[in-house]
């Protein structure tokens, strides 16, 4: 049944094996010590966890080059680690979801090294290759200012080899089909060992069509996105995709299928890109316009909102002076922006700190259109470092204390340190200080995350966007099964006094707080007025007593 569908109202929480928790006094996190802070994750409310890449690999670009499908870096662990740590999550009720990098390989692994060795090799036809230097060889970056070139001669192979991102991820010719055969190897593999599904890394490049002589816009091969459906649901039927797509409204249902036959969640970076606008601009409309395109979906599809990522915030998608505005407010300086697009900043020292805003950021995330995905740290507002390069500089290590490397560590020297100095050291913020303080921001992330299991109507329901008289206030209703959830956000620093009619007949009339128990009751027109603080956030249930009763039909 439809209502079976566990990703529909998840909380998701994403980490690095290796920047979480170690467990060896190696400097470097292990599935031993993820598996000692499952309690953690489960106290904080957590029902998913996504691990980023943890395979062998030269670690060139945190995994994302991998070397070997079907291993554990010994860095992190053995496979039987790995059982253990999902097995744990399992007894928990936890799933655990992993990266599945297949738009590319290092030029480390034996598919490449034993390609560029012999054209007559098994895997010659698994990379995308040309004798002579394309002429489109320096569009299409993915890391423009930092990559020079889509193509790169390899004088071993003499020829020039395909790869979207930096030189040393040679693309993999996902149009093959014994690599299409190889991909679902690697997903039925991890979903043998406790897996319940992936987040599919860069899906649309993993689906064009590649080659020297492809050129204008991307040409997809959508019929490789049910074949991945068709084979998890065979495998392990309630095991998902959840997709990395970047992609313009208009392309949604190509990812997700007209009739749900592809993937089942995708990464909604138009209403992200939109409530970062918001948030620097206190204006809601460009974020309701967002929601109202990204909307047309399959009743089994889901969307996953998200504030901050492993990467930067890409704004790619605003126009120029939207961008700008984002830039101006969140990351001023050119040394916080990147490759031309983007902000490469955590969310706390993007808000500068400021708790009232750290809480409507992610009141907005959890209230949203879709399963929200938190990311390691942020739930005790963790900060940056931005002497570290590129985006590394946002995936330094948990802060679990005040302890020397902030409890991550017993070695002295980890390979990643955590932050020192500054208002976002360890010293200052910790998970432990947090969990002892009822008003922390961990402490309050805990009850906002338990309030958003108990309105799944914002998981499975329709919304509509109800009028304020103030485009500096966001407010959505929420309908499923016959009950009602309305949700509002004060986008400016100033208090707003906001009169608006819920749309509801009867129960309409009456308003309970969610997070206060406050009540607000329609005056004779059917109206109610509320006075929002500046910045600040309402989640009501629409109803009378009643609807303790209702609920129990859920």
């Amino acid at each position: 049944m439809i209502e079976d569908l566990w990703y529909k109202n998840a909380v998701i929480y994403c980490l690095s094996v290796g920047s979480f928790m170690d467990a060896n006094g190696d400097g470097i996190g292990d599935f031993e010590g993820l598996e000692r802070r499952l309690d953690y994750l489960l106290g904080l409310g957590v029902t998913a966890i996504w691990l980023h890449p943890f395979q062998p690999s030269p670690g060139r670009d945190h995994g994302y080059d991998v070397a070997d499908y079907y291993g554990v870096d010994p860095r992190y662990g053995t496979l039987g680690d790995f059982v253990a740590f999902t097995h744990a999550a399992k007894q928990r009720g936890m799933r655990v979801l992993i990266d599945l990098v297949v738009n590319h390989t290092s030029d480390q692994h034996p598919w490449f090294k034993a390609a560029r060795s012999d054209p007559n090799a098994r895997t010659r036809d698994w990379y995308v290759w040309s004798k002579t230097k394309p002429a489109n060889a320096h569009e299409g970056m993915v890391f423009p200012g930092v990559q020079k070139s889509t193509w790169t001669y390899d004088k071993e192979a003499k020829a020039w080899y395909f790869h979207r991102f930096y030189d040393f991820q040679p693309d993999l010719n996902t149009a093959n089909p014994h690599v299409q055969a190889e991909i679902l190897k690697i997903m039925g593999f991890w979903i043998q060992l406790g897996v319940s599904g992936f987040r599919m890394d860069a899906v649309p490049f993993v689906i064009a069509e590649k080659g020297p002589e492809v050129s204008g816009e991307p040409r997809e091969q959508f019929e490789l996105l049910r074949l991945f459906r068709e084979f998890l649901q065979w495998r392990q039927g309630d095991a998902i995709i959840l997709a990395e797509a970047n992609v313009l409204p208009r392309q949604d249902l190509d990812y997700f299928g007209d009739d749900a036959d592809r993937m089942h969640m995708m990464f909604n970076f138009q209403v992200n890109q939109a409530l970062f606008y918001a948030l620097a601009s206190a204006d809601a409309r460009p974020l309701v316009k967002a929601l109202q395109k990204t909307w047309n979906r399959p009743p089994s599809a889901q969307w996953a909102i998200f504030l901050r990522n492993h990467d930067e915030l890409d704004l790619g998608r605003l126009t120029e002076k939207q961008r700008q505005t984002v830039f101006q407010e969140f990351g001023p300086d050119p040394d916080m922006q990147l490759y031309d697009r983007g902000i490469r900043r955590r969310l706390a020292p993007m808000l500068g700190g400021d708790r009232r805003r750290i809480e409507l950021a992610y009141s907005l995330m959890f209230t949203l259109p879709g399963t929200p995905v938190l990311r390691y740290g942020d739930e005790i507002g963790m900060g940056d470092d931005l002497s570290l390069p590129e985006r590394d500089c946002a995936r330094t290590p948990m802060q679990w204390s005040d302890e020397p490397q902030g409890g991550f560590t017993l070695s002295d020297h980890p390979e990643s340190p955590p932050i020192h100095e500054g208002p976002y050291a360890f010293a200052h913020v910790n998970a432990a200080a947090q969990r002892c303080a009822p008003e922390s921001l961990l402490n309050w992330m805990e009850r906002v995350i338990r309030m958003r299991k108990e309105v799944p109507e914002i998981g499975w329901g329709d919304f509509t966007a109800l009028e304020t008289g103030d485009t500096g206030i966001l407010a959505l209703r929420y309908d499923w099964r016959n009950n009602s959830v309305l949700c509002l956000h004060n986008l400016s620093p100033e208090p707003k006094e906001i009169t608006f009619a819920t749309g509801l007949d009867g129960d309409g009339r009456n308003l309970i707080d969610l997070l206060t128990g406050q009540r607000s009751l329609a005056n004779a027109d059917g109206c109610h007025r509320v006075l929002m603080e500046g910045y600040g956030y309402r989640w009501f249930r629409v109803g009378g007593l009643d609807y303790l009763l209702r609920r129990t039909e859920i």
